[in-house]
């Protein structure tokens, strides 16, 4: 996915290195440069043309645009005009951009456009075409992002993510079973092939080419194989939910993201199974009866060509082309990891950029790390103290790799500067030690890498048992679906408002400091008066939320105010 022209000539006149890689980690005789800095916001995904030109796809609107053009005009690798372009779009958010037959492809979450350049532009001259249009009636959505790619053959794959975790009802309860069958799959939860000319398509004009997949963000067609695949984003929360079945460890770990190849017709099991990399098989979701052991109806789901730890989230998937980097990386898969939000009380991980071998397409070994770095820290404790996270792919026409930054748009240009006939496991074993090492790549130990065990108690043990997860444990949250509880007014105004909140969950957009959020919070009122009382009482009383208070017994939720709140019922 999000590849440029793939050229499979290599150049040997390559830019000079940063001295420090950009801060990264590699296999020997691999060097990085940082193409460009940490200056235009929350980037995406990003492509490169056939002249080097770099565009990169912005997580928000902008007043001056939603895409990055970028050119590098002194020939160093650096790119020395940054720009912003894109005509507006009220809410234009997240998702894919590829370079493709002279043309310039982009989607937000409602919309795939597409620009076209001429040879030698930078910025497109002419407003862009409507390729496809998401008509649906769309609320609160999980997985609405549409990243895309193409099959040389005149079509377009677009992924349209579930609108849920696994179905269930009410959405994200504790013990909530899942609608059976999922009604979600008729027009979600899948990939449609659209062609890649007609203008103003609509879902129902194409045509459903595989079912059963919950969120897919990396998705890239193999042209050696002639195949599409991709990565999923396996479901969260089983042990919030489903206690007696999953511990804090095994939801840490489970369930697995999964790397597909899809053929039409397909169907991968969600919302009724996931794939337990441990146990190698697909499985029952408790949803829809499952106990962690049974297989029932998803003995028939398709299954992964590799099931990768729980919460990467794979947001980028490329197969390399080019013949710069050495001979075992052609026609392989590298996966941009971006990094887990949910894996607390263990270390988080994910933020990472890994890669598959292949050969005739399908896996030749075990993934491997191929980049790590981008977090700077270790561990990441909560997601918000990775200084970078890798978000998207690209190959450069001369076999560079690039590598995207969601947290501030930062692009770093891999190049290999060793010899290629040489390379074999001497150089491999930096990074299969950094994967056995690494927090944020290697299992954590259920015991020794529990960051919470003997503490906490009260509030702060309640706070991190059922709410951390999400918000973290430091309460700033997680964009863009979890709000930061640090100077929230649900936090620090009506303490009766915050009650309920927690009490009956919340849905819509959220602005704290100037952030947008757009999330579920699911109901806790299977919690005690006392529970949600304690939880409220911490929250108000930490994360910077102690400025402000006319007296200290403001900030305390008591368990009669809890029980009041509960007696009035739900909001309307």
């Amino acid at each position: 996915m999000l590849a440029g022209c793939r050229n499979h000539s290599a150049s040997r006149d390559l830019p000079v290195p940063d001295e420090d890689n950009g801060g990264l980690l590699m296999p020997e005789g691999f060097r990085a440069l940082v193409a460009q800095g940490d200056t235009v916001g929350t980037g995406r995904h990003l492509t490169v043309n056939e002249n080097g030109d770099i565009y990169m796809k912005l997580r928000w609107q902008e007043n001056d645009g939603h895409l990055v053009a970028m050119r590098d005009t002194t020939g160093d690798g650096r790119m020395d005009i940054v720009t912003r372009f894109g005509d507006p779009e009220p809410g234009a958010r997240h998702s894919g951009i590829q370079m493709h037959k002279g043309y310039l492809y982009y989607s937000t979450d409602l919309h795939v456009y597409r620009y076209s350049l001429e040879p030698g532009e930078l910025l497109p001259s002419s407003p862009p075409d409507t390729i496809v249009i998401d008509d649906h009636e769309h609320g609160i959505h999980q997985h609405i992002t549409k990243p895309l790619t193409f099959d040389g053959h005149g079509n377009l794959y677009i992924p349209f993510g579930a609108p849920s975790d696994v179905c269930e009802e009410p959405r994200g309860a504790p013990g909530a079973m899942g609608e059976d069958p999922c009604s979600q799959l008729e027009e979600h939860g899948g990939i449609w092939m659209f062609d890649e000319d007609k203008l103003n398509q609509v879902q129902s004009e194409a045509v459903h080419y595989a079912t059963g997949l919950r969120s897919v963000v990396a998705i890239d067609w193999n042209p050696v194989s002639d195949e599409l695949y991709l990565v999923q984003h396996g479901r969260d929360h089983l042990n919030r939910n489903w206690r007696d079945y999953y511990s804090p460890w095994e939801a840490a770990i489970l369930p697995a993201e999964e790397l597909f190849r899809v053929s039409k017709g397909d169907d991968f099991g969600w919302p009724y199974c996931f794939y337990d990399q441990r146990k190698e098989k697909k499985i029952l979701a408790p949803e829809y009866g499952g106990d962690g052991e049974t297989v029932g109806r998803c003995e028939k789901a398709e299954r992964p060509l590799i099931g990768f730890p729980g919460h990467f989230a794979p947001n980028d998937l490329l197969f390399y082309q080019g013949d710069q980097f050495p001979e075992r990386y052609r026609n392989g898969a590298f996966i941009a990891f971006h990094g887990s939000t949910i894996r607390a009380p263990y270390p988080q991980g994910g933020y990472f950029v890994g890669f598959v071998p292949f050969e005739n397409g399908r896996p030749t070994g075990e993934w491997e790390a191929f980049a790590n770095g981008f977090a700077v820290i270790d561990p990441v404790v909560s997601t918000r103290d990775a200084y970078h996270r890798p978000m998207g792919l690209a190959e450069g026409p001369d076999g560079s790799l690039y590598i995207s930054d969601s947290v501030m748009g930062k692009v770093w240009r891999v190049i290999y500067t060793g010899d290629r006939d040489s390379f074999g496991e001497e150089q491999l074993a930096r990074m299969e030690e950094e994967k056995r090492t690494a927090s944020n790549i290697r299992t954590p130990h259920e015991v020794d890498d529990n960051l919470e065990i003997g503490m906490y108690e009260g509030g702060e043990a309640l706070y991190r048992s059922y709410c951390a997860q999400c918000h973290q444990p430091d309460g700033r949250g997680s964009e863009p679906r979890y709000p930061p509880l640090v100077d929230s007014e649900r936090v620090t105004g009506d303490k009766d408002r915050l009650i309920r909140t927690i009490m009956y969950g919340a849905e819509g957009e959220t602005v704290v400091g100037g952030q947008r959020f757009e999330g579920l919070m699911p109901a806790h009122d299977y919690l005690s008066n006392e529970e949600i009382g304690l939880i409220s009482t911490y929250i108000r009383q930490n994360f910077a939320n102690l400025t402000g208070w006319s007296s200290p017994r403001n900030r305390r939720v008591t368990e009669e105010d809890v029980r009041r709140v509960r007696e009035e019922g739900p909001p309307n």
